[in-house]
């Protein structure tokens, strides 16, 4: 391969180059796409199989390197299925112009500062009311999965939105709200449930919504508590509770803005 590049021309190495960059880029959107949810715990696996067959085959296993081989095989036909769900939503993603720009990746600073702002508007306004609320921030790993639970909704975020979808006994407060850049996707979402066993016992199911949807996805999740009214945010499994709205608006502008994006927050260490 490297004589090969040896006799390139400088055209033909840069359209390589251009071939290679745009593969790579394909490659890492569609893991973003599916980091998070179960696809991911299915490609460990067949990455897994695809070692133990070289191996067996190496060690000249024949029994068992056919038989791997023939699971191989069944993969071919079996995999459009079992990734059916992450397929769907990359071929939807695609329609709507969303695969490679999405969520906070489209906002500008200005666009991110005010859905912060609003957000914690939000949370201040219903801790002083007490109205239990779930609002979850989609970054990076989509979610759309969770928003077909729920109702469509296609609503630009605010404060005084968010707080009438909360209401008690208004329609959509039960469940949660999911945001994608600054519009509301949908209400009354299901959310999985956190398993962890050292969380603890008063949590109630707001709370526990929160920090499994951050366990499976990179989202960040605000939550407030209907018995106390208390602010809580979760990140990365993990919840910090009883906030005051000026450390909530700092904790989002940490997770949420450009700049900080890829830096890890140090409550999110550990």
């Amino acid at each position: 391969m490297l004589d090969q590049i040896r006799y390139l021309t400088p055209i033909e190495a840069l359209v390589a180059l251009v071939d290679i960059a745009i593969v790579s880029y394909v490659l890492y959107r569609f893991f973003m796409l599916i980091r998070g949810t179960r696809a991911i715990q299915l490609l460990k696996g067949i990455v897994v199989l695809l070692i133990a067959t070289t191996v067996s085959g190496w060690l000249q296993l024949y029994t068992i390197h056919w038989l791997l081989e023939k699971v191989q095989l069944a993969l071919v036909v079996a995999l459009p299925i079992v990734f059916q769900p992450e397929l769907r939503r990359a071929l939807e993603q695609i329609g709507r112009g969303g695969f490679f720009v999405r969520g906070l990746s489209a906002l500008g600073r200005e666009d991110v500062s005010r859905l912060i702002g609003e957000l914690t508007r939000a949370a201040e306004l219903m801790s002083r009311h007490r109205v239990g609320a779930l609002m979850v921030v989609e970054r990076e790993t989509g979610l759309s999965e969770y928003t077909e639970t729920g109702i469509k909704v296609d609503a630009l975020v605010s404060a005084e939105f968010l707080y009438n979808v909360f209401v008690p006994n208004a329609p959509l407060h039960d469940g949660a709200v999911i945001i994608r850049g600054n519009r509301v996707l949908a209400a009354a979402c299901f959310l999985p449930l956190s398993e962890a066993p050292d969380l603890s016992k008063d949590l109630g199911g707001r709370h526990r919504a929160a920090i499994g949807i951050t366990e499976l996805s990179d989202a960040v999740a605000v939550v407030i508590s209907e018995e106390t009214g208390s602010i809580s945010l979760a990140n990365d499994g993990k919840l910090i509770r009883n906030l005051d709205p000026k450390t909530l608006q700092e904790m989002l502008t940490a997770l949420c803005e450009p700049k900080a994006r890829a830096l890890r927050p140090w409550w999110g260490r550990g």
